[in-house]
């Protein structure tokens, strides 16, 4: 389904979910990809090390294949950008044998992407920081003061800055995913607009859920050509034991035929140490998703 397509058969794009047929999946290469495992990761400010070299010890002692990485932060707005830093995080990766499994920019939450100029330099430079560290996903955040709902101003703003983007994403292989409250078709009315490729949907399944959208039916929607990546994520409880379907959420990402990193976040209930939480999220991952 192109996205004009998809689009046409949105009654709306502020919040209802699309129906859409499921489309078959018969070839080889899809047959093959179903019978890999998922690369299991989690968040560095999941597991106590954003911006922090530590998250390697940290992920190597949970038992994650990786780590979703921040760009930068508040307390360090160059951080990633340098390429001192990054020859660091790369040497941390061979020596833990933990993977650098995703590049993100949760200050953008913080410093939006809507209305700070110099968060276009962060996105740009981010693009040069994922080749370097040979990842293909960049996490935009869009919650707090950068949340997209209802803000058609702030919404027009990051269209124009991802056109602005997107051809050098393009050109360096990398997919830019924005993560936000959005639906899937306010989603895909911004992907449209963008018109490129190289803009993508970062999927977080407890985000959705706790908008009311049928995550389901917006997985198989979106499929992989629109989603790039997705978080596995409760609030408050551990994976597989929180309002989340997990076992459904496999189910749909086998018959979506996506194969891609799956990345731990929060699932740390109230009064829980962290370490003691991603170890049995992992577990429970590596179970479901095994």
């Amino acid at each position: 389904m192109n996205r004009r397509t998809f689009l046409q058969q949105a009654v709306t794009v502020t919040g209802a979910s699309v129906v859409s047929p499921i489309l078959a999946e018969s070839s080889t290469a899809n047959k093959l990809q179903r019978k890999q495992n998922f690369l299991i990761g989690a968040c560095d400010w999941s597991i106590g090390g954003q911006a922090s070299l530590k998250a390697f010890d940290t992920a190597r002692q949970i038992g994650l294949d990786g780590i979703q990485v921040s760009l930068n932060s508040t307390k360090d707005e160059v951080h990633l950008r340098d390429p001192a830093r990054q020859a660091q995080y790369r040497e941390a990766a061979r020596q833990t044998g933990v993977q650098i499994g995703g590049l993100a920019l949760g200050i953008l939450n913080e410093v939006p992407y809507k209305s700070e100029a110099r968060t276009e330099v962060w996105v740009q430079d981010s693009v040069d920081v994922a080749k370097a560290l040979d990842v293909k996903t960049i996490l935009l955040a869009f919650f707090g003061k950068n949340d997209l709902k209802n803000d058609p101003k702030g919404t027009q703003a990051v269209i124009d800055r991802l056109k602005a983007v997107a051809p050098k994403a393009e050109k360096a292989g990398v997919v830019l995913g924005i993560e936000s409250w959005l639906s899937a078709p306010e989603h895909l009315a911004i992907i449209e607009a963008v018109g490129s490729p190289a803009v993508k949907v970062y999927y977080d399944v407890c985000n959705s859920t706790v908008m009311g959208y049928d995550i389901f039916r917006e997985m198989r929607d979106l499929g992989t050509q629109y989603i790039c990546e997705v978080h596995i994520k409760e609030n408050d409880y551990l994976i597989g034991q929180g309002v989340i379907d997990m076992k459904r959420v496999r189910a749909t990402l086998d018959a979506i035929g996506y194969r891609g990193w799956l990345q731990l976040e929060g699932a740390v209930p109230k009064g829980k140490p962290m370490l003691e939480s991603y170890l049995e999220n992992n577990r429970a991952a590596r179970q479901l998703f095994g």
